[in-house]
């Protein structure tokens, strides 16, 4: 046996043994790198859906996020105003807390489905109307608008760029 060394049939064994561990490590090193949490972008934290000690799987979110670029602001406009509002409409954005510092905007999306006013709008002519959301991106550099923060939105007919 000294002067023979291993058998074939041994070394092939423990190249195979080798490899069956190599992969178990490959394995063991991925379902490491699945525990933890990556956002997608750059993102603000809005609620946190799971408690520590929670079972997380890859089916369920942990965290509701915000993404923080492009930022715009979320109104919705009334079936006899929807025909005036267009794609690339100039719109300023003015806030409560700053109403002398208008922050200009364009309408970046409009829904193709209606649906009922939400409670949060405070609108007396809208709150039980079937309305569009619309979403207007704003160049707010100076950070002035903030995550859920009511705000009055206006917008120039023909005012499409």
């Amino acid at each position: 046996l000294a002067e023979a060394g291993p058998r074939k049939e041994d070394i092939a064994g423990a190249e195979a043994q080798l490899q069956a561990t190599q992969a178990q490590l490959a394995l063991l090193r991925h379902q490491i790198s699945q525990g933890e949490l990556k956002a997608p972008a750059d993102a603000v934290v809005r609620s946190r859906l799971l408690e520590p000690g929670d079972m997380a799987t890859p089916q369920r979110p942990v965290y509701a996020l915000a993404l923080a670029q492009p930022k715009w602001v979320r109104i919705y406009v009334g079936e006899a105003d929807l025909g005036k509002v267009k794609p690339g409409m100039a719109a300023r954005v003015q806030t409560d807390s700053q109403p002398d510092k208008p922050i200009a905007g364009k309408v970046g999306y409009i829904s193709s489905v209606a649906e009922f006013t939400p409670k949060a709008v405070q609108t007396e002519e809208l709150r039980t109307s079937l309305v569009y959301e619309v979403r207007v991106l704003v160049d707010d550099p100076q950070d002035a608008l903030r995550l859920g923060q009511p705000a009055t939105v206006r917008m120039a007919p023909d005012a499409a760029q």
